[in-house]
């Protein structure tokens, strides 16, 4: 798995996001999230912290989110340009997204969307 994880990458690598490519970006960022099993991260908001008392399943599946939305906002600052990571590097995968959305998805092609 980890080579087709290394190929799939590379969709992402081949041309960082500039915003004039977001569409094309964020259709390769979903193929590469759907693969590893963490597209969750750029659909869902942030789970509210959990409570001491709190079971420990819902602690683990906290701490997976939790370590997932890093590895994902990782990814996704590693694929813009420096202007952009600028912009985003104090935000989550999912406020990534979402900001990047109203910034770009107005100006993309209609046929496209």
């Amino acid at each position: 798995m980890a080579n087709n994880t290394i190929s799939l990458r590379s969709l992402l690598e081949k041309e960082k996001l500039n915003g004039i490519n977001f569409l094309d970006w964020f259709c390769n960022l979903r193929i590469v999230l759907k693969q590893e099993r963490k597209e969750y991260i750029i659909e869902e908001p942030v789970p509210n912290d959990l409570g001491a008392n709190a079971p420990r399943a819902d602690k683990d599946k906290f701490k997976k989110h939790m370590d997932d939305m890093l590895d994902v906002g990782c990814l996704m600052l590693a694929t813009m340009t420096p202007e952009l990571q600028k912009q985003h590097e104090d935000m989550v995968a999912y406020q990534m997204i979402q900001n990047l959305k109203d910034i770009y998805e107005g100006q993309a092609h209609p046929e496209r969307l």
